[in-house]
């Protein structure tokens, strides 16, 4: 139990990103091309995000 706290807390922001391309590609693939489009920056942003806060804390 202690392994998987372990690992949500190092990757979730890897793991929400590949939630959110997930939903990108199914709205894509299901015509919605504006909210593919729209959605498919929040990984990008998501993973900065956590680079950035990352470098604040250990600083």
């Amino acid at each position: 139990m202690s392994q998987s706290k372990d690992f949500i807390a190092k990757w979730y922001p890897v793991i929400i990103a590949f939630i959110c391309l997930v939903y990108s590609v199914g709205l894509g693939l299901t015509g919605n091309t504006e909210g593919a489009q729209y959605s498919a920056h929040w990984p990008g942003t998501i993973l900065l995000f956590a680079i950035a806060i990352r470098q604040r804390r250990r600083s």
